[in-house]
């Protein structure tokens, strides 16, 4: 029998509860669709739920190595910081980037339809259309990423993870939308800024335990981390609501929040980022007046996990109708 020490115990718990909670998060995207859609009158494009799930995937594999970038930056610039870091899942989080995005580039070859055998996928057509050459990229985004993480100098995957946030804001803003250049910039910044957020906290979160006795640099890396999520959240409240009344006009955000697909899932989305914002506010009250500032992290790991909700429901939001543009 193979037995387990104390300290492998909490360890070995935490493994678990990431993997229920990845788990956890799949079902979003997979099973709400229907959900969202019904009583719309709204078709789904098909597959909609895997595509849904693929785009989480992708989204959560870049959050996790540019948190742990940024982390690694905030944590180098404090005086008397151990030099211990978390062991970096950015290897692993590119090949579950290059895997998802692999897949969605498949969907794309086929004219956005599920391709059922390896023989529907058509890889050279890819190149002919503006979805296929920005898929391509993601792909080999990803492939490069992993190559970076793994070599000598890690902090170059920077650059090809760039590339990827650039050919997913520009896959979300077509040519025949008004203004695509505009819109591809706010989802730029919008998707950049919530993979710093979410990314960084799973890595500080993970690296305080490593620090042991150095309680202080403990607190000056969280501390120093939540004044920068403050900033990086009304990036991204922003650049949400300005996205969300480019593609809604005003008068008609009401209606759409209930009767469409999208707006259901955006109304699902903005309840869950505001619970976020109160545990984020709960852990820096803890911070700053708690007799154990560490306590803060108890509201942060629920953070985490609200946040994980967020990356699936935005997974979701990407795959299904875009709304309805009253005039």
């Amino acid at each position: 029998m193979i037995r387990t020490t104390d300290g492998e115990r909490p360890a070995i718990a935490r493994a678990v509860a990431v993997l229920v909670l990845v788990a956890l998060a799949a079902l979003i995207p997979l099973l709400s669709p229907s959900v969202a859609l019904d009583g719309t009158g709204e078709a789904a494009a098909p597959g909609v739920g895997g595509i849904g799930l693929l785009r989480t995937v992708l989204f959560a594999a870049l959050c996790v190595p540019l948190g742990e970038l940024f982390v690694h930056r905030l944590a180098g610039g404090l005086p008397g910081a151990p030099p211990d870091r978390a062991r970096p899942w950015a290897p692993y989080a590119a090949g579950a980037g290059f895997v998802a995005a692999l897949g969605l580039a498949s969907v794309v070859s086929t004219g956005n339809l599920v391709p059922h055998s390896l023989g529907a996928i058509d890889v050279g057509g890819l190149y002919e259309s503006r979805d296929g050459k920005l898929a391509l990229l993601e792909v080999n985004g990803f492939a490069a990423a992993g190559l970076c993480a793994l070599s000598a100098r890690p902090a170059t995957q920077i650059w090809p993870l760039a590339a990827v946030a650039v050919a997913e804001a520009l896959r979300a803003h077509p040519a025949p939308e008004l203004d695509p250049l505009t819109g591809s910039a706010l989802t730029f910044v919008h998707v950049v800024c919530a993979a710093l957020w979410v990314g960084g906290l799973v890595y500080v979160l993970r690296t305080l335990p490593l620090w042991g006795e150095a309680r202080a640099a403990g607190v000056a890396l969280l501390g120093l981390y939540a004044r920068v999520a403050a900033v990086l959240l009304a990036l991204i409240t922003a650049t949400g609501v300005w996205s969300t009344l480019r593609r809604m006009p005003p008068d008609t955000v009401l209606d759409q929040l209930t009767s469409t697909a999208y707006g259901r899932t955006l109304l699902a989305k903005l309840l869950v980022v505001a619970a976020v914002a109160v545990l984020a506010l709960w852990a820096r009250l803890r911070l700053r007046r708690a007799a154990d500032p560490l306590t803060a992290c108890s509201p942060a790991r629920a953070e985490v996990v609200a946040l994980g909700v967020v990356v699936a429901v935005s997974g979701l939001l990407t795959a299904l109708p875009v709304p309805i543009r009253w005039t």
